[in-house]
């Protein structure tokens, strides 16, 4: 079994257990006002399970989803750059699939959660790992990539079913606008699904609000309308 990447950083924000890959995970969950809801996955950036992947559940459940914000760290994050990069380099793409795929087991198993299938969102390399679930395990429905980094070559979306929503930044040097291309063709060829991809005139990360490259009209524009493309498609 893969060890989870090790770190000396502050603790990440956790309030359930799971089984998940053949080990307990843990995350964070957040339930709506109402209790119960469509489910949504909520997929880290690479620095792990912070205050901010813990404030967009909530967000989201304020709007009326289950939110799981599964830890893929063990618990620890990143402060450094450096630190980061190896923290995500350290969690094989494989071994981070099949913790969210565990993640989803869990939350498709709550009482509280309504949906049959489930929406993911995800941020920087949880974007990527969006993309990742969402070609591996058709319960996901809706898949939302925030400046998703893919590690490596493209997954096979040849069993995709779930409808993507994508937000990019145009200034985002790590993900240069033209490689969208490349992604839309490749979902498009082999699943037959027209990703939409957007672009707005922000950085990477444009949608974290504790960082300096927030973009409080670009976010703005992207979570309205996510919200209601994952109502669309969960119910």
């Amino acid at each position: 079994m893969t060890e989870l990447p090790k770190s000396t950083g502050a603790p990440a924000r956790q309030n359930v257990t799971f089984p998940s890959g053949g080990t307990t995970a843990h995350g964070y969950l957040a339930l709506p006002p109402s209790g119960s809801g469509p489910g949504v996955i909520v997929i880290q950036e690479w620095w792990g399970l912070t205050d901010h992947i813990a404030d967009v559940a909530d967000r989201l459940a304020a709007e009326g989803f289950v939110a799981l914000a599964p830890d893929l760290y063990g618990g620890n994050v990143a402060h450094e750059s450096a630190e980061a990069l190896r923290m995500m380099q350290d969690l094989p793409v494989s071994r981070g699939v099949e913790l969210l795929s565990g993640a989803v087991d869990h939350l498709l198993s709550l009482d509280e959660v309504t949906s049959d299938t489930v929406g993911s969102v995800g941020f920087c390399m949880g974007g990527g790992f969006v993309l990742y679930l969402a070609a591996a395990d058709s319960r996901v429905s809706a898949a939302v990539p925030f400046y998703g980094v893919i590690q490596g070559e493209l997954p096979d979306f040849s069993g995709l079913k779930a409808e993507i929503l994508g937000h990019y930044g145009e200034l985002d040097e790590s993900i240069p606008a033209k490689s969208l291309d490349a992604l839309r063709e490749a979902v498009r060829e082999q699943s037959g699904i027209t990703p939409d991809l957007r672009l707005y005139p922000a950085n990477h990360a444009f949608f974290n609000d504790g960082r300096p490259v927030y973009d409080a009209e670009s976010a703005t524009r992207a979570w309205e309308s996510t919200v209601p493309f994952l109502h669309e498609r969960l119910g």
